[in-house]
């Protein structure tokens, strides 16, 4: 467990998910998050770039439905590696960026949108994930 990320000790273990070690060095090596997504589609890091380049772009929508398939890969992942739908998933773990930028960039294009009930929820969901994820989200960004 990351020694930094606090939890409940009467809570569920922390959910860590693996590193995505080809989309990262692809990533670095200049590739596109747009051209990786069609060999990588599960991965939730790629949704989440593109939700954001569309979000700066104004594409909302676009921005949204990136945003929804990053989510949706991620909590897939989760469920494979032991997330019993509650639980910590510490953004302080490179392997869980993906899915919790997936899950802050659904909340901001759902409240653009007027989804303001789906974006309480989305809001919720990421301050039970990792308290501490949406402000180091923001300051990435």
């Amino acid at each position: 467990m990351s020694e930094d990320f606090r939890r409940n000790l009467m809570g569920p273990e922390p959910t860590f998910l693996p590193a995505e070690e080809d989309v990262d060095a692809r990533l670095a090596a200049g590739e596109e998050a747009v051209d990786l997504a069609a060999k990588h589609p599960t991965s939730s890091l790629l949704w989440a770039i593109l939700a954001d380049e569309a979000y700066s772009e104004g594409r909302t929508i676009e921005s949204y439905a990136y945003a929804r398939t990053g989510y949706h890969r991620g909590l897939d992942a989760l469920r494979r590696n032991g997330w019993r739908g509650t639980g910590p998933v510490p953004y302080s773990h490179d392997g869980n960026h993906g899915f919790l930028r997936s899950l802050y960039a659904l909340g901001r294009a759902a409240g653009a949108i007027g989804e303001s009930d789906e974006a309480a929820r989305i809001t919720k969901f990421l301050d039970d994930s990792d308290p501490l994820a949406q402000a180091a989200i923001e300051a990435a960004l």
